[in-house]
């Protein structure tokens, strides 16, 4: 009888791939820079200087500019920069905002379910609902009242499921539609008519850098901000307004505290490079590209699958893939999340995905980063890695 031991071990585990990807870099944020940045885009930041002063002024000002042509703003729309990252914009929005009217939440991920403990628990509005439903899932969209404000991501960056549609928003609401976008902004198409907020972050698509917000307002925004006055204490980080009218400077680059010039820059490269490549439609195909080469690999194994439950839902920035390799699911929770953690820890070690575990309070698994500055070559070099780390996982390596 042969000795097991000196039988050789053929299976996934032991088998490396042999290519990797040219960059590593899967975050959801933030996210990669853009093919082929260097320090050297930076270069022509107006470092040292006030933000105030005419020359920095007119940056922060074609950030705007550019970012409204790009992503087909329309007009009468006002974008600002913002402090904060996505987070400030959102808050900014829901404590200027709210109160007039009852409000929908609509909560299917962390920083969906973040804006509804402002709303309710923060804020403290005594007519508000949450929809709500499980990672993977969306809410009954059907219950939104158009008489109701509603708030909501476009994008769950922590579950991997996007809203197909805004078919749920009225032509004629009264409400407005209060949406962060901020991980679907110049990946996904938004329908600007069926919204009237739309927050993002530098850091997230287009790979810039952190810690700013922008802050997207229709007119039908503009007129509750300048006719409805919060019953609650406003921090100066939030006035957007100076005598019941808007505050104009804010869209034109006068930003309310301190922008980092050199971020500045760095967003204006992401917008150049946005440009190049076709613009919106060129960032969508890039993304969706991402998703389809996973989408093809998922079809033919049975280890991973999606979190979102419904094809027509699947992310195409943040692609969260859950583990169904029977051996996996036969396992304690707690043995699921220490096994999860193990494959991306594997991934990291061997320098093939950085930051591709999933979010910390969504289900065990995978979060792969596709947004427009993932080269498509490095998603397919990835996906050989992930079948080879989920058996070497499972072998105990």
């Amino acid at each position: 009888m042969a000795n097991p031991a000196a039988t050789p071990d053929l299976r996934p585990a032991a088998i490396r791939p042999a290519a990797k990807p040219a960059n590593p870099r899967f975050s959801s944020g933030p996210c990669a820079k853009r093919p082929g940045w260097t320090l050297a885009a930076l270069e022509p930041a107006l470092l040292g200087r006030s933000h105030r002063a005419a020359n920095p002024k007119a940056r922060l000002a074609e950030v705007i500019n550019r970012s409204k042509a790009v992503l087909g703003m329309p007009e009468g729309w006002r974008l600002g920069i913002v402090p904060a990252s996505d987070t400030g914009a959102v808050e900014m929005a829901l404590w200027s905002l709210l109160g007039p009217r009852g409000v929908d939440i609509l909560a299917w991920e962390s920083f969906s379910k973040d804006w509804a403990t402002d709303v309710v628990k923060q804020l403290k509005l005594a007519d508000a609902r949450v929809l709500d439903a499980p990672y993977g899932a969306l809410p009954e969209l059907s219950k939104v009242d158009p008489a109701r404000d509603v708030v909501f991501v476009w994008n769950g960056t922590t579950s991997g499921v996007r809203l197909p549609n805004a078919d749920f928003i009225s032509d004629a609401r009264d409400g407005l539609a209060i949406c962060d976008a901020t991980s679907a902004a110049f990946a996904m198409e938004l329908p600007w008519h069926k919204l009237d907020v739309v927050t993002w972050s530098w850091q997230k698509v287009l790979g810039g850098e952190a810690a700013h917000g922008m802050l997207a307002l229709s007119p039908r925004a503009v007129a509750r901000l300048e006719s409805h006055k919060p019953a609650w204490p406003m921090p100066k980080i939030f006035r957007m307004t100076k005598d019941g009218k808007i505050n104009e400077g804010i869209f034109k680059g006068e930003t309310i505290n301190t922008p980092s010039m050199l971020c500045v820059e760095d967003a204006l490269d992401g917008l150049r490079w946005a440009e190049s490549v076709g613009g919106l439609k060129g960032l969508v195909a890039r993304s969706e590209a991402n998703l389809a080469a996973i989408a093809r690999w998922v079809a033919t194994q049975p280890g991973f699958d999606f979190l979102a439950q419904d094809a027509a839902t699947r992310s195409c920035t943040s692609i969260c893939l859950t583990i169904t390799a029977p051996w996996f699911t036969a396992l304690a929770p707690d043995a699921q999340a220490t096994a999860a953690k193990k494959l991306a820890s594997l991934l990291e070690k061997e320098g093939v995905a950085l930051d591709a575990g999933a979010y910390r309070d969504a289900p065990p698994g995978l979060r792969i980063w596709g947004g427009a500055t993932v080269e498509t070559a490095d998603i397919e070099a990835l996906i050989p890695w992930l079948d080879w780390a989920l058996a070497t996982v499972e072998a105990g390596g």
